[in-house]
């Protein structure tokens, strides 16, 4: 294969000489630093948004070369012609990530730089942490290939933030060839200046939620259920202590029944939809309906062989009665039936044979 001549000085010619003859131990090494990446990160259960690497190509490594190959001794001077990459969501997670990376790599401290706070105070600079890193024998190590043990490589973790406005400033202000004026710097260091503050409300926002998570989970584990708004997030936390149990296993007992496991997030629409606002008010439904509730069971389930109840079973029981006892007819048991299953006429005939059956129990004969 024909080489290319690139007009370098005898030194820089040497180094790409260098880069030519190590290209295989560039590859194996983005090999094996893609792939303890990836399981450090998926072993302790961080997500993030990518993990890359590359190998520069040659034509890169000869433009690096023109501009400023008198900096080099050899190739192993020259840290980033395999470049890593960690994005994350959050600035936070940054620093998470580089914790995770001293662990399994040998980290050069002297060559390593934090990009992100080299910036003046008057400027809206902005980027992210470099290590300049070793391969350890203890991670990994090839007889055949000493030079994996010896040459280093540049790891990059920012946040998707920061990793879109440096490859828009790459784009505009370095891949071009072309020096951008001040005018347009200035204006670019301004929308890194707002994509900086977007980063930090993000992570501001994410730990005020969950630091409302950890408190409403607090909340209910005490049972301050009237300080507990109704929401997705409180009702998973309240059915964690399952709160129908009692009253599922008791109806469960009419036919010596199996309990299938079934999902009661759908019934969330349902409660709310009815005028439930915390988990108060589900609390006292379950207290003032279960008698009833149970009632209802058992005039359904009787005399049947039914063996198999769904685990939801208790508070579809207990929503049933609560729409009779208020007056929502067969009309709301229709409508409950719809919310949960989706219209189709079959809920107007169960709404009919259900409120037909109830209609004969004690609870509704005390609402005439």
């Amino acid at each position: 294969m024909e080489v290319k001549d690139y007009g370098l000085d005898l030194h820089c010619t040497m180094i790409l000489e260098e880069y030519r003859s190590l290209k295989p131990v560039f590859e194996k090494m983005k090999e094996i630093v893609l792939d303890e990446c990836r399981k450090i990160i998926s072993d302790t259960g961080l997500f993030v948004a990518t993990i890359e690497a590359r190998v520069k190509k040659e034509d890169s490594l000869a433009g690096k070369l023109e501009l400023k190959g008198s900096k080099y001794r050899t190739i192993n001077d020259v840290t980033d012609i395999l470049g890593a990459r960690v994005v994350t969501f959050y600035s936070e997670e940054v620093d998470k990530v580089a914790s995770l990376m001293e662990k399994y790599f040998d980290v050069d401290w002297q060559e390593s730089v934090d990009k992100r706070k080299l910036h003046a105070l008057d400027s809206f600079g902005y980027d992210s942490l470099h290590y300049i890193c070793r391969i350890p024998e203890k991670l990994y190590s090839d007889p055949s290939m000493p030079e994996l043990n010896t040459l280093r490589f540049e790891i990059q973790m920012r946040t998707t933030l920061q990793h879109t406005w440096a490859t828009i400033y790459h784009d505009i202000g370095y891949k071009s060839g072309v020096e951008v004026p001040k005018e347009y710097i200035r204006n670019l260091n301004r929308l890194a200046g707002m994509l900086e503050m977007a980063d930090e409300q993000f992570s501001i926002i994410r730990s005020t939620i969950t630091d409302y998570r950890r408190k409403v989970q607090a909340l209910v584990e005490s049972g301050k259920f009237e300080e507990v708004e109704l929401n997705g997030d409180t009702f998973r936390s309240y059915l964690e202590l399952d709160p129908f149990g009692s009253l599922t296993r008791k109806i469960a007992l009419i036919n010596q029944a199996e309990i299938q496991k079934t999902s009661s997030i759908p019934y969330l629409k349902v409660l709310k939809g009815l005028g439930f606002n915390t988990l108060a008010d589900i609390e006292k439904l379950r207290k003032d309906y279960s008698d009833d509730a149970y009632q209802l069971a058992l005039s359904q389930l009787g005399g049947t062989d039914i063996d198999i109840i769904a685990s939801s079973v208790a508070l579809h029981d207990l929503l049933t009665v609560f729409i009779l006892r208020n007056g929502g007819g067969e009309k709301g048991l229709e409508m409950l039936y719809n919310a949960l299953n989706g219209p189709s006429s079959y809920n107007n005939k169960r709404a009919k044979q259900v409120y037909k059956t109830a209609s004969t129990l004690s609870f509704m004969e005390a609402q005439e």
